[in-house]
Formats: structure tokens, sequence, C-alpha cells
């Protein structure tokens, strides 16, 4: 599966901007070929919105993109600050609870050499995922990486606010370990899960 996230940072009016992917993009989406689902999460008191969209194919994510541009220049209007565009595959991905409105989400943006990425996706398989699960409120995982980069985000969903922070506090004690495998951290964001429309 292949991941596109559309984020707003200086975000001005996210509800408007809910309300116009949900009447205006949301249909859109579901036309194209290879769609697979999209969520969209906000920080409302730091202004982001951020929406992921899944693909069957790269291919069928990148077809889509000619569609969708002015849907995302149309969006940046209603909603305000600044939008990036970033491109993903989506390397794991581990669902117990599918998200829904009200979810907590965690991302944590990582990075790593392009050469260690699937020796990485195994040590993480193995050794990190069924810590994240045992954690109390735990939903889902999505673990995304730019194979060519190396730069990533990995996405934990929890059932509220308590228990997303006590699963980020969790993962505090394992970054170590992963530096030693040569895994760089950089921002995390805490947000809630506010439209989900999943296949």
């Amino acid at each position: 599966m292949f991941t596109r996230i559309v984020a707003f940072t200086g975000a001005t009016d996210i509800d408007a901007g809910m309300r116009y992917l949900q009447d205006a993009v949301a249909p859109l989406l579901r036309e194209q070929k290879g769609f697979r689902g999209v969520t969209a999460s906000a920080d409302r008191s730091g202004g982001v919105l951020g929406v992921l969209s899944l693909w069957e194919t790269e291919a069928d994510r990148d077809a889509s993109e000619s569609t969708l541009v002015k849907a995302r220049e149309e969006g940046q209007r209603v909603i305000g600050g600044e939008m990036t565009v970033e491109h993903f595959e989506e390397l794991l991905v581990e669902i117990d609870k599918p998200p829904t409105v009200g979810c907590s989400l965690l991302l944590r943006r990582i990075s790593m050499d392009p050469a260690k990425i699937d020796e990485n996706l195994g040590y993480f398989r193995r050794e990190v995922l069924p810590q994240i699960k045992a954690n109390p409120g735990f939903c889902a995982v999505r673990n995304m990486i730019n194979r060519q980069t190396g730069e990533g985000i990995v996405g934990t969903v929890w059932a509220d606010q308590a228990s997303m922070d006590a699963g980020a506090e969790a993962g505090e004690a394992r970054r170590q370990q992963a530096a030693q495998r040569g895994v760089t951290f950089g921002e995390q964001s805490k947000r809630e899960i506010v439209f989900a429309d999943m296949r």
C-alpha cells in the first residue's frame, strides 16, 4: 500500500476544512482507481490538519495527482496556513480496532539510511510492535517510509488521550535502542482523528 499525506500548518479554519474534505474531497477520492481510504487528524491548539490517503499501488496514487491538485489548492484557501504534500510506502500496518473519529493519534517522524530500511523494519516488527500493542488503549499502528530518502512517519492510534500519552512515554524508553540502529527521531505530533473513511 502507498500513502499521500497532505498537511496544513498554521491552519486558520480546521472545521471548514473538515466540511470541505467530507463534502468535496472524499467523493472525489472514492472515484479514483486504487483508492483505499482517507483519514484526517487535527491538532487544534497547534493549528495543524493532516489528511492521509491510502492507495493500492504507487501508480494509482501518482495517477490521482492531477485530479486532486485543484482540490488541494481550494482546500488551502479554505483551511489557511501552509500546505505540504509527502509520499510514502506503507511498510507495516496493524489494526486491532479501526480508527474512528475521536481517537487520539501520535505521529513521530523518523529517518534512517535507506539501505537499512528492511533490516530496521524487521526489528520493528519483532521487537517494537509487540511492546506498542501491549499498551492499554492501543488501536492501530502504521509505519510509512520513503525508500529513496529514508524519511518516514510512524503513527499510532489510541482509544483516548490518556492512553496516547502513556504510549508516548513508553516509546521514549525505546528510542535509545532505535538510535543505536541508526534511526533518528524528529518531531512528535499529538492529534485527534476528525474524519475517517476506510475501505
